[in-house]
């Protein structure tokens, strides 16, 4: 492998062109191609963003022998089958969250994995945030003592279309694949692996989740609630309480700039840290700088994380009667 990272595109929608401008904040980072099932998609991707080829069809890229990994930025149900066929052909993935539709498609990917040795990441930018990075190097500090309780919130009101991605049940539409995935990752981030998943709501005439909330629950009296809708915005907040104090993490949690730690019997304790670029550069600079030294996986999002999120979605999808699947025929 090069001293260059060089990266492919698959998928050129909303969240693609939103990562896109990262990659010139990237050091030893490229991306020079990026395919979609449409030709004339993929050429005006790349002829927007400079990129040296343009793919009709995913087997194609995957077969490219000069990209060393791939980000995967298409609906969540095609997720699995493009990172086990770029697992295949010896490539690293950057899988975006959530990393697929469903627990057993997420065991695949990593199984495989491990398998090959290659490596593969979710892409939960969360976690990378600057603001996020010093959230945890205060409670791993003792700042506000034992973390007992996590509050999270991630919503927004869609007036209901069924021809839109986001309530399509089989292209992974529902509240929780897009944005329950974040308050399911902060909490786990914090708190672990939960003993119990319990969740409430409702789902839309297509079948796919409305809105969310949900408590885990841990043997020893730890929990979380959360809160996830398509049906109403909310307010992006989240709140990760201790023994001896509190973090609120200001709007919106999961990209944020500002931390305010509160100790007891302190003042308040106003804390900033920007992004750099539009927020997306921190996960490529870890896929980047992992790759460069030959890890498997990132030790700050690493795949047993990944698998735990995606059960406890899964475990919640199954009570609100929610059923996704991974799509077939996507290459």
């Amino acid at each position: 492998m090069s001293n260059e990272i060089r990266w492919g595109i698959v998928g050129p929608g909303r969240i693609a062109e939103s990562v896109m401008p990262d990659f010139g904040v990237t050091p030893d980072a490229r991306a020079v191609a990026v395919a979609s099932r449409s030709q004339e998609r993929a050429d005006a991707f790349a002829a927007r963003h400079g990129l040296e080829r343009a793919y009709g069809s995913y087997a194609e890229i995957v077969a490219d022998p000069d990209i060393d990994v791939l980000y995967l930025a298409t609906p969540h149900p095609q997720h699995h089958a493009l990172a086990m066929a770029a697992l295949r052909a010896g490539k690293a993935v950057l899988v975006e969250k959530a990393f697929t539709a469903t627990t057993a498609g997420a065991t695949e990917v990593v199984d495989l994995a491990r398998e090959t040795g290659a490596f593969v990441m979710e892409a939960m930018w969360t976690r990378f945030q600057p603001a996020v990075v010093e959230l945890r190097r205060l409670v791993a500090d003792g700042a506000i003592g034992e973390v007992r309780s996590v509050q999270a919130d991630l919503g927004v009101a869609r007036e209901y279309d069924p021809a839109d991605r986001l309530f399509a049940l089989e292209l992974g539409g529902g509240a929780l694949l897009d944005l329950g995935v974040y308050v399911v990752s902060f909490a786990q981030m914090l708190l672990g692996t939960p003993d119990r998943v319990v969740a409430t709501g409702s789902v839309f005439p297509s079948g796919a989740d409305a809105e969310a909330a949900i408590l885990l629950g841990y043997d020893d009296g730890r929990n979380a609630a959360l809160t996830t809708s398509l049906r109403y915005a909310l307010p992006g907040a989240a709140r990760v309480v201790g023994t001896t104090g509190w973090i609120d993490v200001l709007p919106r949690f999961h990209h944020p700039r500002t931390i305010v730690l509160h100790r007891q019997g302190a003042e308040p304790e106003e804390i900033t840290r920007p992004q750099t670029g539009a927020g997306y550069a921190h996960e490529l600079i870890e896929v980047t700088e992992c790759l460069r030294a030959g890890r498997t996986e990132s030790a700050v999002m690493p795949l047993a994380d990944t698998l735990a999120v995606q059960d406890v979605l899964g475990q919640a999808a199954d009570q609100l009667g929610v059923r996704h699947t991974e799509a077939v025929d996507v290459l």
